[in-house]
């Protein structure tokens, strides 16, 4: 039987946002995963391209137990039936993708939905009322993953957050060094893949988890004091 992931509160996500990379090894993609979230990721989200349906049902049933024990939010990219089967936090949508409203429906009320918006405003305020719990906006940095991806401006963060009252995620191409633009244009959080997952030693993925972490720890600090 399923454990319930802190009863989805809805909350969305915010902090370092953690993307997996393709991995047809389930249980290094899950040491991979723990190390990630030991460094301060406070969401998953279960990105695999070119695993067969059943190397991803397996993936993310395994996922989703390593952030139950974390007490992290588990979210799967695109695939709407498949956090439905697993009982995931939520899902995140791309533009040939489900709509957030058939999302809501498929998943139920308390589901985090989560949807890309690129370079767009108008894409981010139709997400927004069909229901999104959180806006994503990139590629800002040139990627490794997503190469032919559209460039986001900065600005983009600032407007949205001064439009809408949701989380605004930042993605592409986002490292320990530019993250902060990011995080001071007024992302809730960064959603990061090479950066973090690049080495192959658990411990560096940690570590670099952790650089990113604590660049909102950073910026809890400075609010507090000023």
């Amino acid at each position: 039987m399923a454990v319930a992931l802190s009863a989805h509160s809805r909350t969305s996500v915010s902090g370092l946002y953690a993307l997996t990379p393709d991995c047809a090894d389930t249980v290094r993609l899950t040491d991979r995963v723990r190390a990630a979230l030991a460094g301060g990721a406070s969401a998953i989200q279960y990105r695999n391209k070119t695993g067969t349906a059943a190397l991803r049902l397996e993936q993310a049933r395994a996922l989703r137990e390593v952030c139950v024990a974390s007490g992290a939010t588990f979210i799967v990219n695109d695939d709407v039936e498949l956090a439905g089967a697993v009982d995931a936090s939520g899902v995140h949508l791309g533009r040939d993708d489900a709509t957030a409203s058939s999302a809501r429906r498929r998943l139920g009320p308390q589901a985090i939905i989560g949807v890309s918006c690129y370079d767009s405003l108008a894409r981010a305020g139709d997400a927004v009322d069909s229901g999104a719990d959180y806006i994503a906006f990139g590629s800002f940095f040139p990627s490794s993953v997503k190469p032919e991806a559209v460039r986001a401006s900065i600005t983009l963060l600032k407007v949205a957050k001064s439009r809408w009252n949701v989380p605004v995620v930042a993605i592409g191409g986002i490292t320990a060094a530019n993250a902060p633009l990011l995080i001071a244009g007024g992302a809730d959080a960064v959603a990061v893949i090479s950066d973090i997952f690049a080495p192959a030693d658990p411990r560096a993925i940690e570590q670099r988890a952790r650089a990113i972490a604590a660049l909102f720890q950073d910026r809890l600090v400075r609010a507090a004091s000023s």
